[in-house]
């Protein structure tokens, strides 16, 4: 068994030690240590990741109380130097202790009982015990949790014996019975933890709550802590000074703004509808001098599905029609008609687009279809109109 350096001294970021035991399994290479700062896996928390003797560290796990180390290669050397990726050891700390006082202050402010906690790349997140919770609740929540944040209480830990567990407060007992490390924050809580923390609450920097979110039973808190929050910020302010920009104003006014900005694009977009249905309405006329037999096919050079259809409806409005309209912008055709029981749309291209390397379908009513090519869409709709004739 390794000697844990990171139980007495979570700062640790370097150090000497001699390797105990190397071996191969499924083609990746593990080495055990006889002392090892490295946190494995474990308690919701990730493990660290670092070199040893300048080979990257890519995983370590704990089996059978056996930390082993998983490197890109096996060292030579049974004498190596060891270091962590600090960025990553700190982040951790911050946000395993974090959650302690989180996690503490949800319990004795509303009686959350935390479920589970989960350190990921990006969010963190703990599920309390609740069916619900309010948005004044959270901001509750956030404010005690950094005032005892600013307060920057001493974080300790040490080790009892399960006599000396019984006479502490411990919300969830742990299943191990000896051996127990306590990780205590002063005048808050004592908890059962083998993690990294830091030293003093005041390292954690600040925890900024996201959102609750409801799960089974339970809400999810999302959160950040120290300099994952402080590069959230950074990236929300870049995200506001661009609108700002943008919208050529004071960041507090951008919602004032984007409103104005909003209505506008509305009163564009209810003007524009207008003139589409007005020029809609002027093809469909401009057209219906084509029709032949009740029947119509034309195609388009740039039209996209949405306008072949309108059309088609304008035409059918006036008359029991076929319509076959194509754009060769887009390889599309539309198909519909009313009053022609004999022609079923979707099942006259279901019967015939594979010849043609077409996709689509429909009902008896109308049908789509979409083609690989410009050749293609040419081809199908030549013989589409053909077939249209005959059935006529």
């Amino acid at each position: 068994m390794s000697a844990i350096l990171y139980y007495n001294d979570s700062f640790l970021r370097e150090w000497t030690t001699t390797i105990v035991e190397r071996k191969e399994q499924d083609q990746q290479y593990f080495v055990r240590l006889a002392e090892t700062a490295f946190y494995p896996h474990g308690g919701g928390q990730p493990c660290d990741t670092g070199v040893i003797n300048d080979i990257a560290v890519l995983d370590v796990v704990k089996e059978e109380e056996v930390i082993w180390h998983q490197v890109e290669r096996l060292p030579i050397e049974d004498e190596v130097d060891c270091q962590l990726n600090w960025e990553r050891r700190f982040d951790h700390m911050q946000h395993h202790t974090g959650q302690h006082l989180l996690s503490a202050t949800a319990l004795q402010l509303f009686d959350a009982l935390t479920l589970s906690f989960h350190l990921g790349q990006d969010m963190v997140t703990i599920d309390i015990d609740r069916s619900s919770f309010s948005d004044a609740e959270m901001t509750t929540l956030e404010q005690a949790v950094n005032q005892r944040i600013y307060n920057n209480l001493a974080v300790t830990s040490y080790f009892v014996n399960a006599e000396q567990l019984a006479q502490l407060p411990i919300v969830k007992m742990p299943k191990v019975t000896e051996h127990i490390r306590i990780v205590e924050i002063e005048g808050v809580e004592y908890n059962a933890c083998g993690g990294t923390h830091v030293a003093q609450t005041g390292q954690i920097g600040i925890i900024k709550l996201f959102k609750a979110e409801k799960q089974k039973g339970s809400i999810r808190l999302y959160f950040k802590c120290g300099a994952r929050a402080l590069q959230d910020y950074n990236d929300s302010l870049d995200i506001l000074n661009t609108l700002a920009v943008k919208f050529n104003t004071g960041r507090k006014d951008i919602l004032e703004r984007f409103g104005k900005w909003e209505e506008d694009q509305q009163q564009l977009k209810t003007e524009l509808e207008q003139l589409r249905k007005a020029n809609d309405i002027h093809e469909a006329k401009q057209l219906s001098s084509q029709i032949q037999n009740q029947q119509l096919t034309h195609m388009f050079e740039h039209k996209t599905l949405p306008d072949l259809q309108r059309i088609a409806a304008n035409l059918m409005a006036e008359q029991p029609l076929t319509v076959l309209l194509a754009t060769s912008s887009e390889y599309k055709v539309f198909l519909a008609q009313n009053g022609h029981p004999q022609l079923k749309c979707g099942a006259f291209f279901k019967e015939h687009l594979s010849t043609f390397n077409g996709k689509g379908g429909g009902s008896d009513l109308s049908a789509q279809a979409t083609f690989t090519s410009e050749a293609d869409l040419i081809a199908f709709y030549t013989f589409a109109e053909q077939q249209l004739g005959i059935m006529h």
